[in-house]
């Protein structure tokens, strides 16, 4: 508040030096981050792994982040570092990599993002398109580009700039790019869609994407006169929806017969409280009236009902039954590793305490399990860190250094330096010794 009083009473000329203040601090906490992700890189060489566990499964390996001549780093290093920004731990070991590449294969971005004169995502974006190149290509596209990375050019202009660099660095592996994405050709619905709205996007060569939309745009043409009131992108989804299911067109009642069949998971609470708040798992909430006009006319419903989360009971076995794992994922959809991010039905479901053949019966049940990953399952159980669950679906993470996170359905809160959050973590962790908390 104090901030917001002072900027009030500023003139334009301190309020424009003051943001570009601002713009000059965040230009430079973005240069240590990557310096500090450089030399978080640099600890955690592969000189520090246990030759003797090497060979044994799920054992943390060394592998190369960066480019070619860019020191090796343990697998496990970024879920700390992640953790600790706030990131996931892929975005962890991007930043890594990133930092890695420009420190031995781009030097002149790197002084320039360490003067302030270059921003972090300009450097940044060189790299990551050079980071197929040999060292010597890629010290040729930094010398190309470096120059014009200070934003002088507008940001389309560069990325033009950077791909016609690395092309011309090594016009061999631009020929084997254009073969390997000529490979990578797909069609598929995207994530990240809301409002009841959704994506479907398909990749491949040129000629083949323009043959396609030039049969949408005469199909779409052809039916405009049966669909006066579409306009036209309304009416381009639909000749889409007719060239791929023939009877589009026709009673929607009708379709279901002829259309593919594809299950949607509906979640919807109809008590006393109800919000008229539904969620379509995997795109996300919709009103009750979207899934009646939209879902009801071709859709047909299986209503299930809601699994007694409580009530279940748990079992002797380390294999885990499909009921709990229905109930493990309703009660506890996400990636349970601090700042996880992965949606997935398919992930590992851990034991948060492990399964031990000795111990006592009914260790498989809901409070035990959690979801993850199998990168963040291994550094679970291999990478030095340590979880409670103290009530089901909240998991107090320890990683190796001291840091502590709380991870539940409103996501993850660092609580490192929070005095308040000592005693929980004490009841907790009553075996540990007292914590050193920051100021």
């Amino acid at each position: 508040m104090a901030e917001t009083a002072v900027l009030e009473g500023m003139g334009e000329d301190d309020v424009l030096a003051f943001a570009g203040d601002a713009a000059a601090r965040e230009r430079a906490a973005q240069a240590d981050q990557l310096r500090g992700a450089y030399q978080w890189a640099i600890l955690h060489s592969p000189g520090r792994l246990d030759p003797d566990q090497a060979d044994r499964p799920g054992r943390e390996r060394a592998r190369a982040y960066g480019g070619e001549e860019t020191p090796e780093v343990t697998e496990f290093a970024a879920a700390a570092l992640g953790a600790r920004m706030g990131l996931t731990t892929f975005a962890a070991g991007q930043l890594m990599a990133d930092a890695l590449d420009l420190a031995h294969r781009s030097p002149r971005l790197w002084a320039r993002v360490q003067a302030g004169e270059v921003k972090a995502s300009y450097a940044r974006f060189v790299v990551k398109q050079t980071r197929g190149l040999p060292a010597q290509e890629a010290a040729y596209v930094d010398v190309a580009v470096a120059e014009s990375a200070d934003g002088r050019v507008p940001w389309t202009r560069f990325e033009a700039l950077v791909e016609a660099a690395v092309a011309k660095a090594n016009p061999a592996v631009a020929r084997e790019q254009e073969e390997r994405a000529a490979r990578a050709t797909f069609a598929k619905k995207l994530r990240g869609e809301a409002h009841g709205m959704a994506s479907y996007l398909i990749r491949g060569p040129v000629p083949v994407i323009e043959q396609i939309a030039a049969a949408v745009d005469s199909y779409s043409a052809a039916i405009a006169e049966d669909f006066p009131d579409l306009s036209d992108d309304q009416r381009a989804v639909q000749a889409v929806l007719m060239l791929l299911t023939p009877g589009a067109d026709q009673d929607p009642s009708t379709l279901a017969d002829r259309a593919p069949v594809v299950n949607l998971y509906v979640h919807y609470y109809a008590g006393p409280d109800a919000t008229g708040i539904a969620r379509v798992e995997g795109h996300g909430p919709v009103t009750e009236d979207w899934v009646r006009d939209v879902l009801g006319p071709s859709c047909r419903f299986t209503v299930t009902p809601v699994l007694d989360l409580a009530g279940m009971a748990p079992v002797d076995a380390y294999e885990v039954p499909d009921r709990h794992r229905q109930a493990a994922h309703l009660m506890t959809p996400a990636d349970t590793f601090p700042h996880g991010s992965s949606l997935s039905r398919g992930m590992d479901l851990d034991h948060t305490s492990a399964w031990d053949p000795e111990g006592p019966p009914g260790q498989s049940g809901l409070g035990n399990y959690g979801p993850m990953t199998r990168s963040h399952h291994r550094i679970k159980t291999h990478g030095g860190w340590d979880v409670k669950q103290p009530f089901p679906g909240i998991y107090l993470w320890r990683d190796p250094y001291g840091g502590y996170y709380l991870v539940d359905h409103t996501g993850t809160r660092a609580l490192t330096g929070r005095p308040n959050d000592l005693p929980l973590v004490v009841e907790i962790y009553r075996d540990l010794p007292e914590i050193e908390w920051a100021a």
